[in-house]
């Protein structure tokens, strides 16, 4: 059977890779992109050639009504989704103390709004299907905390309730919801952090190097595999030992 795979955020960095990973012949991998910037051309480029079938879709995931039509649009095309990703993220970097409360707004909605409206829009009808991998981006930022991020890391930690959460109450109809956190990733985030920030954090890096967004790829494909069937609520980190 090919599956339909879903990723939220899918037009650069991690949620690129993402479905990058899961393209295959005949395998629909369907994302949402909200900035025209980033229509998300070359994320379906990535995808046609490994065979896949794209389908991009215009869709701001903060906004539920928007959501319910994304879905409608995948169901009717492929009639099931197997995989949902949660990736789509924005950051709003401040110290707390000058923080906007739009900016609070802003992060709260896109990174842990959206991946509740995702969540819900697919949990029934994967619950009829008695299959469903659910697989949310949290952040190192959401465990640990970060100075400068209290929106993001808020709204990381929220994910983790989230994903411990929804695991209990759909693990009877076949469906895993876990959680990947990862560290420092190399993508157009952190690229705009000074370079004395990032020397920063790389000296706190076991592993010597940033991570990639294939390293968080490889394991969101591990957990959407039926070798990952047993795992379930769970956070794994991807840091290189950053966070242990």
């Amino acid at each position: 059977m090919k599956r339909t795979i879903v990723v939220t955020g899918g037009s650069r960095g991690i949620g690129r890779a993402l479905c990058q990973a899961f393209a295959a012949p005949g395998v629909h991998v369907c994302f949402n992109f909200q900035s025209m910037q980033h229509s998300g051309e070359a994320t379906a480029d990535c995808i046609a050639q490994a065979g896949g079938i794209a389908m991009p879709v215009r869709a701001n995931v903060t906004d539920s009504s928007a959501v319910a039509d994304f879905f409608k649009t995948i169901y009717d095309a492929t009639g099931r989704v197997d995989v949902l990703i949660n990736n789509a993220g924005i950051t709003r970097d401040s110290l707390l103390v000058r923080m906007k409360e739009a900016d609070w707004d802003d992060v709260i909605g896109t990174n842990l709004k959206g991946a509740f409206n995702c969540t819900k829009a697919v949990g029934r009808k994967m619950m009829k299907q008695k299959y469903g991998r659910i697989i949310n981006i949290t952040s190192i930022a959401g465990v640990a905390g970060n100075g400068g991020q209290a929106n993001y890391s808020a709204a990381k930690a929220g994910i983790i309730g989230l994903t411990k959460s929804s695991a209990r109450e759909l693990a009877a109809r076949g469906i895993t919801v876990n959680a990947i956190a990862p560290g420092f990733i190399e993508t157009d985030m952190t690229a705009a952090l000074p370079e004395t920030a990032k020397e920063a954090i790389m000296d706190q890096i076991p592993a010597g190097r940033a991570g990639t967004p294939e390293d968080v790829a490889g394991l969101a494909v591990f957990l959407a595999s039926e070798a990952a069937a047993y795992i379930n609520g769970q956070v794994i980190h991807v840091n290189g030992g950053l966070y242990t």
